[in-house]
């Protein structure tokens, strides 16, 4: 799938979107979500074109996929949630429920989650 530069979260990079941010440095921005569903629910967008973590960890280098992953930690550092502890996700594709076409990894914590998926 080729990278749609008109999808919201490349909006908000371009600042032509504002959001609530939470942190940003060269390689990502990270922002509350405006439809949360637990007490601390934090996106972390990479600073590219990215569709999906299959194109990010293919065609990202290896400054761009540390420098991200880096910021995800020090957000949830951050937010104190290291401890008691949090969650991450990341949807691809249609299939796993993927929503906006710039990968994006969500943070949520703030209170007990429960399973993580239920497959029917």
């Amino acid at each position: 799938m080729a990278y749609d530069s008109a999808n919201i979260f490349a909006k908000i990079l371009r600042g032509e979107i504002p959001c609530d941010k939470v942190y940003e440095d060269e390689w990502a921005l990270a922002f509350n979500d405006i439809a949360p569903v637990a007490p601390v629910h934090v996106l972390v967008i990479p600073k590219g074109a990215f569709v999906s973590i299959d194109d990010f960890t293919a065609d990202a280098s290896d400054a761009q996929i540390a420098g991200f992953y880096r910021a995800v930690g020090k957000v949830a550092r951050d937010l104190g949630l290291a401890q008691p502890g949090y969650r991450t996700l990341n949807n691809t594709g249609s299939d796993g429920g993927q929503e906006v076409p710039h990968f994006h990894v969500h943070i949520f914590g703030g209170k007990t989650l429960g399973p993580m998926l239920v497959v029917e």
